[in-house]
This record gives structure tokens, sequence and C-alpha cells, in this order.
């Protein structure tokens, strides 16, 4: 599903649901950072940094492991960039050498709607226009979520190229439907902040693809170099 929203040189691996196997063993160094925590956290946890590793060794990379860096950012192998996700259910990963992608961000939410309060605190008045119209034409979409899920992947996009924190208000998103079964489309973010440079270049706005499908809602951003 993920792999679908980004350019051919992404790889992207997923697990779906808990099948009752156990999941891949951690290195003692990721076991450490939850070795407190409970049982759900330490299973996503090992089966998102599992997805890690396949897309590691499917890019000729030896698997390592992959530990958070500032703010909990995921620090990839050198040469490599990427960006993981997981939620009840699913767990996703999508790397990409680095000399082909500037950056990347991945994020999949349950479809369902947000908490009270959470779209009010996250969306721009522009945004919460669109998505009134959005749920006019397509009512059984929850464009709440999917605008929540698009600005986690533009912050993970955003992050590794600025080392800054990005607000959600920072960014105006604007969804696009462009395909209906699975329901999908496209994304743009306009930064309303100065944009990271990249390959000389002060970049303005963030594109990617979002689909609705097997009862989530999953949004990608690639960020290229030209």
């Amino acid at each position: 599903m993920i792999e679908e929203l980004l350019p051919a040189t992404v790889v992207a691996v997923e697990a779906y649901g808990a099948d009752g196997t156990e999941p891949p063993p951690l290195y003692p160094e990721e076991a450490a950072l939850v070795a407190q925590a409970v049982a759900k956290r330490r299973r996503e946890f090992a089966t998102v940094r599992g997805c890690a590793r396949r897309a590691m060794e499917k890019l000729g990379v030896p698997a390592q492991p992959v530990l958070p860096g500032e703010r909990g950012a995921p620090r990839w192998p050198a040469g490599l960039t990427g960006s993981m996700t997981h939620c009840d259910g699913y767990c996703a990963a999508a790397l990409v050498r680095a000399a082909d992608l500037a950056s990347l961000g991945i994020d999949a939410e349950p479809h369902g709607p947000l908490p009270d309060g959470v779209l009010e605190a996250v969306a721009l008045p522009s945004e919460r226009r669109r998505l009134d119209e959005l749920w006019r034409t397509h009512p059984a979409a929850h464009w709440d979520r999917l605008l929540f899920s698009a600005k986690e992947s533009v912050y993970k996009a955003w992050f590794p190229l600025t080392g800054q924190w990005l607000e959600f208000t920072e960014a105006d998103i604007d969804l696009r439907v462009t395909a209906e079964r699975p329901l999908g489309g496209t994304l743009r973010a306009e930064l309303l902040v100065p944009g990271p440079l990249v390959a000389d270049r002060r970049l303005a706005r963030f594109e990617g693809r979002w689909t609705i499908q097997r009862g989530l809602a999953a949004t990608a951003v690639a960020v290229p170099y030209g």
C-alpha cells in the first residue's frame, strides 16, 4: 500500500495484523529502549524495525539497528534515508538511497474520525474549508484523519532536512481526489515558514500522495532533488 504512493526508487516493506507469530528479534541496544514498555508497544517497535531491516537488505545494505536520533527521528545507515510508521494492525518502513531522494515521510492511521478537538488544534481555516467540500463529495471518508496523517508525513520529510520542529499550522495541506477504488489522490503542502534548502533551491512546498484502503488512511511525501 505505502509503496504505491512513492517513487519507484523507494523500497517499502509492510506488515499487517498480529498473526500470533513472534516479532523479529531486536538488537540489544534497541531492546533496551522498550524494556519497560507494554507488550503492544514492544511488538510494534520490533515489527516496524523488522520491516526496516528487510528494506535495507533489498537495497543491498546489511541489516542493522534502527535507533532514535534527535527528536526521536530514526537514524538510518549511511547512504540511506527513510521513514517508518505503525498503528493498530499495521507497520511499514520505506527506505531509499540518499542519492535518489532528499527525504521522504510516510504515515498510516486507522481510518476513523479524529478524537474531539484534535482537528481544531491541527487544521488551518483554509484546510477546514477544503475538508468540508471533500466531506460533501465523498462523505464516507474520514478526511480529518487523512489530513492528520498528511501533516505527520510532511513533518517526517521536513525534519531530516532542517533539524527543526514544524508546527501543524505551518503547512497548508490541500488533498485532491484522483482515484475512486481504492479512494486515493495527491496532496500538496504549502510551507508557511521558510522551507529547507535542497540542491541550492529553497523549497516552498512538499508534494505527495494518499490512499484509503484496508481500513487505513495512509499518506506519503517524497522530496526530490530537482
